[in-house]
């Protein structure tokens, strides 16, 4: 009975496999799975007639496999596994007493053995096992080294005025560098981190939020508070050596299905110079809202500073000329810097053709007062806007952090597109020259002082997501006032903040062609001498937990259009990678100001995307909510797109592991020190196993002066640290949710140092929401 059921499972795996292996062949893909059908079908046909010449047959097999998969691949457990699982397990099942017992050598049966056969299959198995051994042992994708330990400057510039012990911004200083000077946490003694609190907000997810429900904040630390904000947008300030709350402000930013996020990265905080200490508004934190909103708010007790705006609130809709609720808002928090708080915003990605402008509005921060705005649309005319007027729509915007350098008067601009981000007929000469920049304007007038384009005529939404980090740079002309750029495609513009111009070179490369009618594409693209952009991939990169799902990967990635990095949108679908994701997103890097290096964290995710033309498109459905995967209907253009991750029936990546690493670059010669896996399935798997793959993220790094670097970020539940020098994980802490922001340092007035992060999972990655504020410490 056993050895029928058996024959019968290889029957039906022959029949799955052959038909799944003509249809790979004649997209012009691998063979193999053919020549493994028409095995698996064979040993059927001799398990059915009790042959022992099967399990021979099947040590072919078994050889086979193992010497086309090594061809393929080389010694990678993680892609070896899903070639080889099924059959090694089938191979030892063959050879259990039940089967090969019931096995005869000849037709008769006649004082037969099968002990040739069954040894031949042993062998193969044994030597399948001791290469799945030896691969468990390498990772021909890591990048081992160090980074320079040498202090390059012992007087460097952190962009801000303020004591170490403190942050004050999102990323520490206007200079968003994400370092601290604190080094008590060290590379030795990391280790002993302990929780020292934990404060929970109260503000959850709900089941009427859309998915993209997150908390990315970055807390504040001034004295000894921390300032923090929540998804639906409360300030709060807590004691920063207890986590006890101080006061709590509700925006009441209400709900509305058609946000295509939930969050909130951080609050701004300001100082008045000139106001005496002690007096109400002396001190202020500045809270963004989902529904497009700035509040002040006094810093001692969170009460609305009614001198500022609208009896204390900015209402950014205003010249806007389109204004349909839930398309706009901030969801990172404002520069402050020269006397001004400076903010752009984020616009719904393809939802329609007439969605608000990406002004970027620089207001007086005490009053509230318009001062300049920079339209990209319109982008010689930078004063206030005159009542009555509007704002170009739909163009560029900067839904991310910007950076200030008060001493050279300049702001670092980082801009999306103009949606629909997939169609790119019909958009002006300035949108053209904007989009997927960093641009610097003048913090006094507005004025562009230079741009630098990362994608020309952007067709994949690889805006620039990340603030840019504004770092000093030794170079064989001396010093250079240095901008380190991270983007979603990998690349790192390492540029003088002065003039845009590269610090590390910049050159272009060819770029697929064949957009759709009446669109185009840029023959070339730019690409950064440091960049992490990952080679093209191929059928053999395809993945699955098992060889059937990886199969199905290898025909959906043939059946998709994909001529590497920018293969144009299509009707057919497209494959995009890196994926609209990024390879960096909002996180960005930190960097270390002294040693000139940079941490970072790169991710891999490939997507699909395919245009559906206007009398395709179903009406809106019931209840739906706002989401940038799936159908995005780009109302007012002729095309809609579907986009998403690309993955297998089971939901997981179709591109082989690793999905996210940590990795080390020397900012003044380019190169890449080390780059290792970062992350387990532990959380993204059926059976919690914490195998180290190499996971996505969603969030940023912090450096300080102890080298040790800190990052949540990464879809398993789980606060590291690491040793920047190598990249070496020195300690990690588990979560009780999913920590998907970037964490922060600070003292005290004793010396203490603490490391903290706010844990509250990510809707777009699935991890797990919460609403945890928790800082470490060492022990006394």
């Amino acid at each position: 009975m056993a050895i029928t059921l058996t024959a019968l499972v290889f029957l039906l795996i022959g029949a799955a496999l052959g038909v799944g292996g003509v249809w790979l062949a004649v997209l012009g893909g691998s063979w193999y799975y053919i020549i493994a059908a028409l095995a698996f079908l064979v040993v059927a046909f001799l398990l059915f007639r009790r042959r022992s010449s099967a399990l021979l047959l099947y040590a072919l097999l078994v050889v086979g496999t193992l010497g086309w998969a090594i061809w393929e691949i080389g010694f990678d457990w993680w892609q070896l596994a899903p070639r080889g699982g099924v059959i090694m397990i089938l191979g030892l099942w063959l050879l259990t007493p039940w089967i090969r017992r019931g096995l005869n050598s000849s037709a008769s049966g006649a004082g037969s053995s099968s002990a040739v056969p069954a040894l031949s299959l042993s062998v193969a198995v044994v030597v399948a096992l001791v290469v799945a051994g030896y691969s468990m042992t390498q990772d021909p994708l890591q990048i081992t080294g160090e980074l320079s330990r040498e202090i390059v400057s012992d007087t460097v510039d952190l962009g801000g005025n303020m004591p170490e012990g403190d942050w004050h911004q999102y990323g520490r200083t206007p200079y968003g560098q994400r370092y601290s000077p604190l080094k008590q946490i060290t590379t030795e003694n990391v280790d002993k981190l302990q929780v020292a609190w934990t404060y929970q907000t109260g503000d959850v997810k709900l089941p009427e939020d859309v998915g993209e429900t997150t908390y990315q904040v970055t807390p504040l630390k001034v004295r000894d508070t921390l300032f923090i904000c929540t998804p639906h947008n409360w300030a709060i300030a807590l004691d920063a050596a207890t986590g006890k709350e101080k006061w709590k402000f509700d925006s009441n930013s209400g709900m509305n299905p058609d946000r295509q996020h939930q969050t909130c990265r951080g609050v701004s905080y300001y100082a008045d110079p000139a106001a005496t200490p002690g007096k109400p508004c002396a001190e202020r934190v500045y809270l963004p809202t989902s529904d497009a909103r700035l509040i002040a708010l006094d810093a001692a007790n969170g009460q609305i500073c009614s001198s500022f705006a609208d009896k204390g609130t900015l209402h950014l809709e205003k010249g806007m000329p389109y204004n349909p609720a839930g398309y706009y808002y901030s969801t990172s928090p404002p520069v402050v810097a020269a006397g001004k708080i400076i903010i752009g915003g984020a616009v719904n990605d393809n939802y329609s053709t007439k969605e608000q402008s990406g002004v970027i509005r620089a207001f007086d921060i005490n009053t509230g007062a318009l001062v300049w705005n920079w339209d990209s649309g319109n982008p010689d005319v930078t004063t206030p806007l005159p009542d009555g007027q509007t704002y170009t729509h739909n163009s560029p915007n900067s839904w991310s952090v910007s950076s200030a350098d008060e001493k050279l008067g300049l702001i670092y601009v980082p801009l999306g597109n103009q949606t629909p981000d997939q169609l790119g007929a019909g958009r002006s000469a300035n949108v053209e020259k904007f989009s997927s920049s960093i641009v610097a304007l003048d913090l006094n007038t507005g004025q562009m002082r230079w741009v630098r384009q990362t994608v020309h005529h952007d067709l994949w939404d690889m805006d620039v997501p990340a603030q840019p980090t504004l770092v000093d740079i030794n170079t064989v002309n001396g010093t250079v006032p240095g901008l380190v750029g991270p983007t979603k495609q990998g690349d790192l513009y390492v540029l003088d903040r002065r003039t845009g111009e590269p610090i590390i070179p910049i050159k272009e490369i060819p770029a697929p062609t064949g957009a759709i009618e009446g669109d185009f594409t840029s023959p070339t693209q730019p690409i950064s001498d440091l960049t992490f952009s990952p080679p093209p991939l191929t059928g053999k990169d395809m993945w699955g937990v098992s060889m059937f799902d990886q199969l199905v990967c290898r025909i959906e990635f043939l059946k998709l259009r994909y001529e590497g990095r920018y293969t144009p949108p299509s009707l057919q679908g497209s494959l995009v990678y890196p994926g609209n994701f990024g390879v960096f997103n909002w996180g960005g890097v930190a960097v270390d100001p002294e040693r000139q290096i940079m941490f970072g964290m790169p991710t891999y995710l490939a997507f699909t995307s395919r245009l559906v033309p206007r009398a395709d498109v179903p009406p809106p459905g019931v209840g739906t909510k706002g989401s940038e995967q799936g159908l995005n209907r780009n109302e007012g253009a002729p095309y809609a797109v579907v986009m998403g991750p690309f993955v297998s029936p089971l939901g997981l990546p179709c591109q082989s592991p690793p999905w996210g690493y940590v990795a080390g670059a020397d900012l003044r010669t380019g190169k890449i020190a080390w780059k290792h896996r970062n992350g387990t399935v532990r959380d993204s798997s059926p059976v919690p196993l914490p195998f180290k793959v190499g996971v996505p993220g969603i969030g940023g790094p912090i450096i300080t002066a102890g080298g040790v670097a800190f990052l949540g970020a990464a879809v398993d539940d789980y606060l590291r640290a690491y040793n920047v020098t190598d990249g070496k994980q020195l300690w990690e802490a588990r979560l009780p949710a999913g920590g998907q922001s970037t964490p922060m340092t600070f003292s005290l007035d004793d010396g203490k140092q603490y490391v903290v992060i706010v844990a509250g999972g990510h809707g777009s990655v699935g991890t797990k929401p919460g609403d945890y504020v928790i800082a470490y410490t060492l022990p006394k």
